[in-house]
Order: structure tokens, then sequence, then C-alpha cells
């Protein structure tokens, strides 16, 4: 390796260092810092021309098997055989991506070894580009009368990934503003073209892009960067020579006048209005990314464009009523060789196209002629402040995916992390000229003939389309098949299941030993105090690197049961509705320049020892700066105090917005959906979770966006405020650096002295209040003082858990499946065996039932914190088949056919996340916000550590066995006859 260039970035604390590969050209860049998440990524340029997804597949099948990893699936087998706390795999429209990231080093050793030679020396077999791409295969492989189906991992994951209708529109918006080389096709595959596909053109593919001389590689953390160059030079790069590659993006030719599209998309069930489905947007092509300034200020003026209630567009197109919430993928768009700004409208009419051009053109005039307040372009600069103190634990990653465009059209990565400079830079050339903005509004938008409007509309029968097209398709396929290819399919089909169920000899793999992992946490110090002699205030000392994180939670207990539905609305409009004496503009003005955000949540937590008591109340969390502490308290002060709720017609595009994101986010969170209604006739807190998140959410939220006279509703806030924003039932907490906590004590203290207290003694709805506590001990002498946070929890005597199945018809052409089962609490010792149980279903049963076998993009067991076992699907053609396979998964499990290193690497895995670094801002939270202590967390592991193999079995016969625990199920997906003759399931 040749040396370029060692650079120190100290507002990241971090040195880059660049090099070159001598013999292969291939680019690295290392960042030093001390962090002891270390990551690794490998970057190729890969730029497909056509969307038969070959990019995408091409990263599933590369993951499935290597010359010194020959094995199936080493990716997979590989999560269990490692501490990593990241490994995935990314394609985007123009490179490949083949991140992990790991705190361990022998682990880091590991997994370079097995990204390397699966990056450089794939073994590509047919059968597993059967199983990852596509396949014909009879619906029923063992039954050669069966129809032929398209099958295939890419295959269904693309058919549910193009559900999502903002997915359809920023896809085709990509593809027509820069049509003419690879940003023109569908870089993760059409789900009609990716059966045009060829495994020879997939081996071709490989050998043209996964090249040393077309790659990037990236280091990051603590690790001697010496010891990676050697490994990688020996395990890869040795054996290469350079090659020119091809894969050069050229520049997209600029059109001479503005261009129109229009698109169509599926129906939207749960529209507010169902005659106003239509998105529209005009974007506009900007400059080449690898300018790095330019780009930097672009990315700026798009945030001063439509960021906030105090934009232009926001202004302009949010508040007209025209539509529901920006059109996808507003704002600039940095990952294409030139990036574009995108502005428009979801949710309209679509007679009011034309208006919406019509405002869209009429604002850019007004900012040329007006320009910006000076105060939020110095709310965005301290936005940027913000951002580069608080620390993340996934910084590595962050930083891969920051550069991973620029880099790839050969910019410079290093330029792009000086952000310091660029700030400097930004507020020198607005000092020379401070039209500086407003001239490029021009430039880029009044001036700019590369211009794209897009419309989308939804089609009835949108979705019947699509299957019609994919069965022209498939009759196309089978009709050209001659009778002996037919029998070669249904053999090829059994060949692919008899592999796929062959048990696996994974020992070419690396892997760590029980015995890697640390035996004892470290605990965290925390310190309670009272303020104002009665608020207990958790104090957590960290290096925050100049923030301060404050949360509070208060209590639901004494709210009215007729409001408790109102409350996920009242926590997502009570920070941006006004207060005091500011109206909401002024506010989140004022929330951007001295924060780093205000939130409010739902907080419903279940309690560690019983399943049916929990903790009901709503958690309200900021940061900021150092400096400006009291600003942030003293808004705090107002929202609880004094906040508005006169606005209406700004309540109704609140209302508006939040409707339409939760519609959108179903395809993307359906097997959460569908878990959160499975579990919730399982526990109390089940019903509150349904009704805060489920899809009762949703069609509550569409409900008061239809309303005509919204009034009723908003007239609900202050109620539910007199309840929540009070000091009765609160408590806080702080974590912040050692010599701010004073200073941050005498705010807290000032904060809560200065809200308001009931004048009257408020009784809880629910007469079942339990006062638990849980009690500091005493590190050091310096904290003798032994100080309880008590928190009241709600407990319901007369609960009995039932059976509930449920089916939500959604015009999706793929299902979302959850079975949830009541088990055990968290402290409760068959939690642990639960636990490393649900790991191992996932990684030795359901990911080969689910995933190889059915097709489906992903399923698997997870125990939640509340004591809930779920088995999940996702985008998956399956429905009863998959639920059945749940069953088989616990015949599985009862039978004990696992081996000790099945349960190690089982461990290893659950290990992984247990010990996932946490960032300073989180140190405590689990205190905090569950209750939970680390001397209960040393005790839940010494119980993961003990699990064995008999534990496993006992459990799954304790609880999972039919018959034994109360479960629920639920679907989300196409209408289904085997569903709807069964009187056994409810449909929605």
């Amino acid at each position: 390796f040749f040396l370029m260039q060692v650079t120190a970035v100290p507002e990241l604390f971090l040195t880059a260092v660049k090099l070159s590969h001598d013999s292969t050209g291939a680019r690295y860049l290392h960042v030093a810092r001390e962090d002891s998440n270390n990551l690794f990524s490998i970057q190729f340029r890969t730029t497909p021309m056509d969307s038969t997804g070959v990019p995408h597949i091409l990263e599933h099948t590369v993951l499935c098997g290597s010359q010194k990893y020959p094995c199936r699936d080493p990716f997979f087998k590989m999560l269990n055989r490692s501490l990593s706390t990241f490994m995935n795999a990314f394609t985007a429209s123009d490179y490949t991506l083949y991140p992990f990231s790991t705190q361990n080093l022998k682990d880091f050793q590991n997994l370079l070894s097995v990204y390397l030679d699966a990056a450089f020396f794939p073994c590509l077999r047919q059968l597993d580009f059967w199983q990852e791409g596509w396949r014909l295969e009879h619906e029923n492989p063992a039954d050669p009368q069966t129809p032929l189906v398209f099958k295939g991992v890419v295959f269904n994951e693309m058919k549910g990934a193009f559900v999502n209708n903002e997915r359809i529109f920023a896809q085709h918006l990509q593809n027509k503003i820069l049509p003419d080389h690879t940003y023109g096709v569908v870089s993760g595959g059409d789900p009609l073209y990716i059966p045009d596909l060829t495994w020879e053109q997939l081996k071709q593919f490989h050998a043209t892009h996964y090249h040393p001389s077309n790659s990037r590689f990236f280091t990051y953390g603590n690790f001697p960067l010496e010891q990676h160059l050697k490994q990688i030079h020996e395990e890869a790069l040795i054996k290469f020579e350079r090659i020119e590659s091809n894969t050069d993006i050229p520049k997209q030719k600029l059109w001479e006048k503005p261009r129109e599209h229009s698109v169509t998309c599926g129906l939207d069930s749960f529209a507010a209005d169902p005659s106003k489905q239509t998105t529209v947007s005009v974007s506009y092509l900007l400059t080449d990314i690898t300018d790095t300034f330019e780009t930097f200020t672009l990315s700026l003026l798009s945030s001063l464009l439509v960021d906030g209630p105090n934009s232009p567009f926001y202004k302009a197109l949010i508040e007209s009523g025209v539509g529901t919430d920006f059109s996808p993928d507003v704002g600039f768009n940095g990952s294409t060789r030139e990036a574009y700004f995108s502005v428009g409208l979801q949710g309209i009419a679509e007679r009011d196209i034309d208006t919406v051009k019509q405002i869209i053109a009429r604002t850019v005039d007004e900012v040329i002629a007006k320009g910006f307040e000076e105060d939020r372009i110095e709310a965005l600069l301290h936005k940027i402040e913000i951002q580069l103190k608080h620390q993340s634990t996934s910084f590595g990653l962050a930083l891969t995916s920051y550069i991973a465009s620029c880099w790839n059209q050969d910019g410079d990565p290093v330029e792009l992390l000086k952000i310091a400079d660029k700030v400097s830079r930004f507020r020198q050339c607005l000092k020379e000229n401070p039209t500086f903005l407003q001239e490029k509004v021009k430039t880029y938008f009044k001036d700019n003939p590369h211009r794209l409007t897009l419309s989308m509309s939804p089609e009835e029968d949108y979705h019947d389309k699509q299957a019609k097209m994919e069965a022209e398709k498939l009759g196309k396929k089978v009709n050209a098949l001659s009778e002996e290819e037919k029998t070669q399919i249904f053999t090829k089909g059994l060949e692919l299941i008899a592999l796929q169920s062959k048990p696996q000899d994974t020992s070419c793999l690396p892997a760590l030993k029980v015995s890697d992992i640390e035996p004892k946490i470290p605990f965290t110090v925390l310190e309670t105090t009272l303020a104002a002699d009665e608020i207990p205030v958790q104090y957590c000392a960290q290096p925050t690197n100049g923030v301060v994180y404050f949360r509070a939670v208060s209590s639901l207990n004494t709210l009215p049961e007729e409001l408790k539905p109102y409350v996920p609305l009242f926590c997502n409009v009570i920070t941006k509705m006004g207060c005091g004496a500011l109206d909401y503009r002024e506010q989140a003005q004022k929330i951007e320049l001295k924060t780093g955000g205000m939130s409010v949540s739902p907080h419903i937590i279940p309690d560690d020892s019983h399943l049916d008591v929990y903790e009901q109340g709503v958690l309200f969390s900021s940061l900021c700066l150092d400096r400006n502490l009291p600003d942030m308290m003293h808004l705090w002060s107002e929202i609880f105090n004094n906040p508005r709720f006169e606005e209406e017609e700004h309540f109704r595009v609140l209302v508006k917005k939040t409707a339409q994101e939760l519609s959108n986010g179903i395809p993307d969170c359906g097997h959460l959906y569908a878990s959160i209604r499975a579990s919730k006739n399982l526990t109390p807190s089940g019903e509150l979770q349904e009704m805060f998140s489920g899809m009762d959410q949703v069609k509550l939220m569409k409900r008061i966006a239809e309303m005509s006279d919204i009034k009723p509703i908003l007239r609900k806030l202050p109620r539910i405020k007199k309840y929540l924003l009070n000091s009765d039932n609160i408590r806080c907490s702080v974590n912040a650096a050692p010599q701010q906590i004073s200073e941050a004590s005498k705010e807290v203290e000032k904060f809560i002295k200065g809200i308001a207290r009931s004048k009257k003694e408020r009784k809880p709805v629910r007469p079942h209040v339990i006062e638990k506590s849980s009690e500091v001990k005493p590190v050091g002498s310096e904290m003798l003082s032994r100080l309880q946070i008590t928190r009241k929890l709600v407990n319901d005597p007369t609960f009995k858990p039932c059976q509930m199945k449920t089916h939500f018809v959604l015009p999706f052409p793929v299902n979302y499946i959850g079975e949830c089962i009541r088990t055990v609490p968290y402290a409760a010792a068959d939690y642990a065996s639960l636990r490393i149980l649900a790991r191992l279903m996932t990684a030795k049963f359901l990911h080969r039932e689910i995933r190889e076998k059915g097709g489906a993009y992903g399923g698997g067991a997870k125990l939640s914190h509340n004591g809930i076992f779920t088995f999940y699907s996702y985008r998956d053609s399956n429905s009863l088949a998959t639920l059945k396979t749940f069953e088989k998964a616990v015949e599985w499990a009862k039978s004990g056919e696992f081996t000790q290193q099945d349960i190690d690497e089982a461990k290893l895995a659950v290990f992984a996340a247990v010990d996932a670094p946490i960032a300073p801002s989180d140190k405590g939270m689990d205190h905090f916000l569950y209750g939970i202590s680390d001397e209960m967390k040393q005790s839940h592991r010494e119980q993961l550590f003990s699990v064995n193999s008999d534990n496993l079995v006992d459990v799954s016969n304790k609880y999972l066995a039919v018959g034994k625990s109360t479960r629920g199920q639920a679907v989300l997906g196409p209408e289904n006859a085997d569903i709807a003759k069964d009187p056994s399931w409810v449909k929605r």
C-alpha cells in the first residue's frame, strides 16, 4: 500500500488516512478514532443497465458461500459465530456496500476474512442463484401436478418493496430525472424483469465489477491499521492484477426544456379522503456531487426551503390545505452522480396538479425576491453543530454511508469530512454576498430547464394488473419449456429442498467461543436526588461532548379512559402548536435555534416481574448544547404551563400529515402491526399498545383526518394537558458532562418548581396502583443517602388473557404475519432460556423454512421485554402455511434436536445484542425508563450463560407447546379464501 495523505479532522475527533494499493489500484480510507466499535466496509461501483436486479441478486448470492468458506450461507451463519454490532450488505443505485462492525479484535479478523472471500472469491452456485434470485418451482415442490410459480428471496423482496407507493414514486423520480444511464433502471430489480436474468449474466457481472481496481476499502476505529492492510493484501489483493474498470457513470446530458411524466400505483386503503390520492412533485437537477462545497451549500439551501413550519415550501404547500404531506423524497437527494432537489405534495385531488405546480413556481420567485431570515440560517448551522457533537454508537457506519456516494464518483472522501471548514466558508460567502443563496435558487431552480414534473395516481385494479403481467410472464416462460425441462425443474426443485434441509458442516467458518464473552458488565454510576423535595431526578455524568440530554416521564394513571386513544396525537402535536407568547412558527424557530429537538411519545413499560403489571405514561426527551440549557428548560416550562391549542388550521395540517405517515408506514412495518395485534389480548398492556401504536391507531387517525369539523378533537387536548402536564407524577433524568451536572440540577429544580401542581388530589382511573421502588445502591462514600425512585404501576386483577386471530385485508401482494404467546417476565428464571431459544429457532429452523424454502424476505422468533414470545414473517407469499411452520418450529424445539455448538452460537448472537455499545446519552436509561438496574442485568447475564439443552426443551414444552399458553395470531395481507372460510378468524 502507498500512503497518500493523513488529515486530522478535530471537530469529529478523528484522523483520516488515505492509501492506495500498489499493484491493483484499490483505494483505501482509514479513519482512526478512539472508538472501540470498529467498522470495515468494502464497496464496488455497480452500474447495471437493465432492471433485472443483477447487482442486488449478486449482493445476496456472494454471501452464500466462497472458496475458503464453501458451506451454504456463511453470512447468516456468522451472525451466530460472532459478537458483531452490525453486519449487512446494501445495493444502492450505483454501488454495492458490505459493512460490518465489532468491538472484538479477533472477531474483526474473522469477519474480515469471510467478507473478503465472499466479495472476491464467491462460489456463485446455480442453486444459490435460484434460491436468492428467482426460479420456477412447483407450488408444492414435492408434487409435479401443482402449477409452476416464480419463487426467490429477491423476487419476493422487491414485490414487497413496491407495495409501498412512496417507494414507487421515488423509484420513478430517479429513473425519469436521470434517464440516460444506470440511474434509468431499477438496481434492486423490478419483479417483472427479474426473471430475465440468467445465471451466466450474474457470473459475468461479478467478474467485471467485483475487482480490486473497482473497489473502495474503508476501516474505522481504534484497531491498528497495519494489521488490516496486511490481512487484506494477503487474503485478497495479492491474487489480482490491475484492470481498467469501465464502470464510470457519464454526466447526464442536460435537457433543453422541462419534462412531465405520470405513473400509476395502488390504492391507499387508509387514505383520509379517497378522492385525494394523487402525488405530484417538481424536481430539479443540481450539481455534480464531487463538488463538495457546492453540494454542501445546496443541501443547506434545500433544508431552508422545506424543513419545518417556517420554511417557504411548508407555508406555501403544506398549509395550502391542498394535500396531506410533502411528496416522497422531498428535499435534497445526493446519492446519484448529480444531485437533485424535489418538492411537491401527496394526498391531492388529480385536478389540483396544476395548482401545486403554480404554487411551487410562485414560491421560487418569492424566495429569490426575499431570501431567508438570518435566524433560520443560524438555526440550521446550530443543527450541524449539535449533530457533530452528539455521539452515536454507530459512528463508523454513519461515516461509511455518508462518504459512499461521493467517493463512488471519485470525489474526495476526506474533503467531505471537513465539515467545520465548510461551515466557515459558507458563513464567509454569506458575509461577502448577502444574496448568495438567492442567486443559487435563481440558477438551480428558476433558470434550470432540467426540471421534471412527476405525478402519480392510484388505479383501482393496480395490483391485479401487476399480478396479471406477472402471470403472463410466467405463462411465456412455462410455455417455452420442453417436457424434459419441466422434469428437470421438478428434480432441481427437490434438489434445492434437499440441499436446504441437509445438516450443515460449518467447521470451515471461524468462530468466537462463549468464553470470549465478558462475564461481568461494567456498572454505570447514577445519582438520584429529589428536586423541589419530592420529584426524583436521576443524574448520569458522561463524556457527552458538550451536550445535555434531558428526559422526563409523566404518568397517565389519572387520565380518563375516553381520552386515552388521543394520547399519541397529543404527544405528536404538543411541541408543535405554540406555547406561552410564541405561536407555532416562533416556537419551531426557538426549538431549532436552542435545542437538538424536543419530542414527546407514549411510554408503556411492562413490569419486570409481573406480566399483568405495567407503567403507563408519556416520555419527554430533548437535547441541547451546554450553553443553551436554560433556554431549553424554559421551553419545556412553557410547553407544560401554557401550551396553545387555538390554531385549528395548523392542527388540521398536523393531523393530515400524521395520518398520511401512518398509512405510508404499513408496508415497511407490517410484521410489527401484525405482532402488536396478535398480542393485544395476552396482557393488560397489550390493549394499550394496540390503541397507541397498532392498527387501531392508524384507523383512528384516518377517522380524525376525515372529519369536516375537527374542533371536538382539538377540545380534547387541553383536557389531556390537565392530567399530564403537571408535577404530580413525574420523574426526570439528565445525562451530561461531570462539570455540567450542578448547573443542570439548578435548571431542573427551576423547571420543577415552575410547573403546575394539581389543585385537587386526582384519583387514578384504575384503582389498582402498585408503588414500586428501585433502590439506587450507593457507589463509593460520596453518596450515602439511599434514594428511591418510586414508579406507580397499574395492575388489573380481573384480567384474563384470551385467544384471538385477526386478518387485516389489505391490497398488498404479500403477507405480514405475527403469532404471539404469553410466557414469563424479564426477572423470571425461564426468561433467559426463552430468549436463547428464540435465537436458536430463528437461526437453525425458521430462517431455513421461511426465507430459504418459503421465499419470504424475513422471518424468525423473538422474545420481547414484556414476556411475549413472537413468531413473525415479513413480505411473505404464504400465510397459513407459515403459521404451520411456526407450529413445526415448536415441535422441532421440543424434540431437542440441537447440539451444544448450536446453543453456544445462539448465546453469542444474544450476547452480541445484550452487549451492543451504549452511547453516553443513553447510559442509565434502562434504569430510568424500565426500572432495570445493573444488578438485574448482571443476574440476567448469568442466567443466559447457564442455559443448557434441558432448559430449552423444558421451556418449549412448558410455554410454546399447543394448549400450554394463551396465543394470538394476526395476518396483514391480501384476500385469503382459506382464512375466509375459517370461522375462528376475525376479518378487519
